[in-house]
């Protein structure tokens, strides 16, 4: 059995990783199994409120398209980055009530 890869510094069998297709597909894991925290973030932000909800299993297709559900139910703009979404504006109870909808664990 051939050993997976993890991680790699060299360039060149990074490129070959991705030619072969072989780099492995990030895979969403179900709502009801992933517990989401929804915190409101000042730090950083010239005094302005943001909502945050982290811990996402998700794809980066799938995460952009939730991104892009709570932002219109919440009308406000904000972000994806890694596992977490970033909705600007103080808007926990609104956040927590959509994931809640949709099956997802929601810690405040």
């Amino acid at each position: 059995m051939k050993p997976k890869l993890v991680y790699t510094t060299d360039p060149e069998e990074a490129k070959r990783l991705r030619q072969a297709g072989e780099m492995p597909l990030t895979r969403d894991a179900a709502p009801n199994a992933q517990t989401i925290k929804v915190t409101l973030d000042k730090k950083r932000r010239a005094g302005k409120s943001v909502t945050v909800a982290a811990g996402f299993q998700l794809s980066r297709e799938s995460l952009d398209k939730l991104a892009q559900t709570l932002k219109k139910r919440c009308g406000a703009g904000g972000t994806a980055k890694d596992t977490e979404i970033e909705i600007q504006g103080d808007h926990g109870d609104t956040v927590a009530a959509e994931l809640g909808k949709l099956g997802y664990r929601v810690k405040r």
